[in-house]
């Protein structure tokens, strides 16, 4: 039956052949040396103008909606052309397109960071760094060199230390500092964010003493038994040392930006959310941003959450947002999100619980934003088309997230706001499918999900077992059909995304710093980690239009690996290497 069918259609075709030559002025167009000119010049008016750039012979995984794999791309004018086998990017080579063999490397979307402080990060590294430092002594003497490489800094300011270099409690003592520099102020902040470690110049500064109340939404730490503070401050008690510390030049941060693009794009990352961009005070990062793109510097696309700050009128604070969003999006940048920092971090105790401390009974930590002024803020915010980016630590934070979205949902009706909750530490199982059915996006830090001194000394005591089966819920989520949108948060850890791809996989420290995954079950698949810092990230910063994918039409913000991420061994993922990366067909990091 299929024979006669084809044999038909043959027979068709011939007869229109015939009847297009006898009815044709002359049999040459439809042959001999005229039909061949004919043929070749149809062949020319159909090929595609030439691309600038060929890569081909690669194992190509484009993350679209099929989760296709090809072995070609081809680029013109910053956009991609043409997705495929490599014969089928043969006629878009022309005499001035660049070709480059991949041999077999891995090209991906370029990954996108949903959740980052690029600024911080850059500026930080230029003051009194104290990261991957692990014992307190390693941090005296870090800050002592700090002091003496550095006689005109006024104060010494930095940041990095980790908070299990001082267990059991957490907290640093002002007294190491006074110990080796007691003629300046000293700052540092956590790698966190959360608490300021502080000598007794700084405290003298900021005019913090016994009779000091805590601030609304912080804790000036003090001795046992005591009120004298003992060198640490806990969320907002850290500004008021910080409203007293010389400013940051606006030169400094420029420069400390610029480290940090160049951080990100040798990554593979051309996109991020930063996640902490204060308007009022303004913390010069717009202006930081703005500056670097209007340079042609900025190679990454940003999206930047300004921040609300708790205890301010929402009103002030709306106006301002609006303000800025119109004033600094265009280009490579966006002003288009607000943060929202609900609670603080289980370490210390300053996330909010649903139930109490496991070690501190009848306390549950605090919400930054009560639920009603929460609600109000983010109908309002909804309404102005603001997309929320809320930090929630704490089960109770993630539940008032989530309230605050419906309500919003309520009042203003649905529409695509691309909502996230950031970090989703502990998440009660109740609140799990509501991340789908409201339509919020899940932002994990999968580096944090492992069984390391953070997780064993110091959260799962005040916790306890029962809780700790929903730290770090991805797989959980992932297979609730919510939206997974990865990120790093650095530089409170790492912001290479292969390290937290290897952490999604296995739940183990990607160094070899852990012997048994934390909640091995709550893992994903290589597919789904890849899509959370690609596409799913994309749909986070509400550039999936544009990027997150390897599709015709979309920029060509593309990394290549120097393996197939799906041939190595799991605990191998981390171990491959950056060749380059590309934001809008442009080479920004390696070479091809």
């Amino acid at each position: 039956m299929r024979r006669g069918r084809r044999a038909a259609l043959q027979e068709l075709a011939t007869c229109a052949a015939l009847a297009c030559c006898l009815g044709a002025a002359a049999c040459g167009l439809v042959g001999g040396r005229g039909g061949e000119d004919r043929a070749r010049a149809d062949a020319v008016a159909q090929r595609p103008p030439p691309a600038d750039l060929v890569l081909s012979g690669g194992a190509v995984y484009t993350v679209d909606a099929v989760r296709s794999w090809a072995q070609a791309v081809a680029i013109r004018d910053g956009r991609i052309a043409y997705v495929g086998d490599d014969a089928g990017a043969t006629p878009f080579v022309g005499a001035g397109t660049k070709r480059a063999p991949l041999a077999g490397r891995m090209l991906l979307p370029a990954f996108q960071d949903a959740h980052v402080h690029p600024v911080d990060a850059g500026v930080s590294g230029r003051q009194c760094a104290l990261f991957d430092l692990a014992s307190a002594a390693a941090l005296v003497e870090r800050v002592l060199r700090c002091a003496r490489e550095h006689p005109e800094w006024p104060w010494i300011v930095g940041g990095g230390w980790l908070v299990d270099n001082f267990l059991p409690s957490g907290l640093p003592d002002k007294k190491l500092l006074d110990a080796v520099v007691p003629d300046r102020p000293i700052a540092l902040a956590s790698s966190d964010g959360h608490s300021l470690w502080v000598n007794s110049r700084a405290l003298e500064a900021a005019g913090i003493g016994a009779a000091t109340p805590d601030p609304p939404g912080g804790r000036i730490d003090r001795y046992p038994g005591t009120r004298e503070p003992s060198g640490s401050l806990q969320e907002e008690a850290m500004e008021l040392v910080r409203r007293v510390r010389p400013p940051v030049a606006p030169g400094e941060i420029k420069a400390g930006l610029r480290d940090a693009v160049a951080h990100l794009n040798a990554l593979g990352i051309t996109a991020v959310q930063d996640a902490l961009v204060k308007v009022e005070p303004d913390d010069g990062s717009l202006a930081a941003y703005r500056a670097l793109d209007d340079a042609g510097e900025l190679s990454l696309l940003v999206v930047a959450a300004l921040f609300l700050e708790p205890g301010k009128p929402i009103d002030a604070q709306l106006a301002g947002f609006v303000a800025a969003r119109a004033r600094y999006t265009r280009g490579n940048l966006r002003a288009t999100a607000v943060k929202i920092m609900e609670d603080g971090v289980i370490e210390p105790q300053t996330a909010a619980l649903l139930e109490p401390y496991a070690d501190r009974p009848g306390y549950r930590g605090e919400l930054l934003h009560p639920p009603e002024r929460l609600r109000e803020a983010v109908i309002r915010l909804d309404a102005a088309e603001f997309q929320i980016h809320f930090h929630a630590i704490g089960d109770a934070a993630v539940r008032a997230s989530l309230d605050a979205v419906a309500a919003a949902r309520a009042a203003n009706g649905a529409r695509d706001a691309r909502h996230q909750i950031a970090h989703l530490q502990l998440v009660d199982p109740a609140d799990v499918p509501r991340l789908r059915e409201l339509r919020v996006v899940a932002n994990f830090q999968p580096l944090w999900a492992i069984r390391d001194r953070y997780i064993t000394e110091l959260t799962l005591p005040r916790i306890g077992p029962r809780r700790a089966r929903w730290l770090y819920p991805i797989g959980s989520v992932a297979r609730s059909g919510a939206v997974l949108a990865f990120g790093s948060d650095w530089s409170v850890s790492s912001a290479d995304p292969l390290l937290g791809i290897e952490v999604a996989v296995t739940r183990l420290g990607p160094e070899g710093e852990t012997a048994e995954p934390l909640l091995p079950e709550q893992a994903i698949g290589l597919a789904e980690a890849i899509a959370a810092y690609t596409i799913g990230a994309a749909h986070a910063n509400g550039l999936d239009t544009e990027t997150g994918s390897i599709e015709v039409g979309k920029r060509a913000d593309l990394v290549v690996l120097d393996r197939d991420l799906f041939a190595a061994p799991p605990a191998e993922i981390s171990e491959a290497a950056v060749v380059a990366t590309l934001f809008g067909g442009t080479v920004v990091h390696g070479r091809l």
